[in-house]
């Protein structure tokens, strides 16, 4: 919203682009909807960003870093393309396994191992 009365422009809530006087730029951002994501990549993203708001509160290690760097990973794909792939997935599994001493303790890494099994068939 602009308002410059003064010089009698008065621009309110567009839907689209508006460029007044000469020598403007316009950089348009078009949000679309998020892609669809089936019931157990929904489950598998609740359950990542469960297990990442965890591993803030325990002794960082190399291990919960790169479980960490994971997460994020599969969280960016999820949320990105509707679902985690095969590889991704594997990749987080074996990240899990790596950092077992911290996920077998919390419920959010039990559920994260869970949700990647399910979707990995087993």
């Amino acid at each position: 919203m602009a308002d410059n009365t003064a010089n009698g422009v008065h621009v309110t809530n567009t839907s689209g682009n508006v460029v007044i006087g000469d020598n403007n730029t316009v950089t348009s951002t078009v949000n679309g909807a998020e892609p669809a994501r089936d019931a157990r990549q929904e489950e598998l993203l609740q359950a990542i960003r469960r297990l990442r708001a965890d591993l803030g509160g325990v002794v960082p290690s190399e291990q919960t870093a790169a479980l960490d760097a994971e997460l994020s990973d599969a969280e960016d794909e999820i949320e990105g393309t509707g679902s985690a792939g095969t590889g991704r997935l594997a990749a987080l599994r074996r990240a899990l396994t790596d950092a077992g001493a911290v996920t077998g303790i919390l419920a959010s890494g039990v559920a994260v191992g869970q949700a990647v099994g399910a979707l990995l068939g087993g």
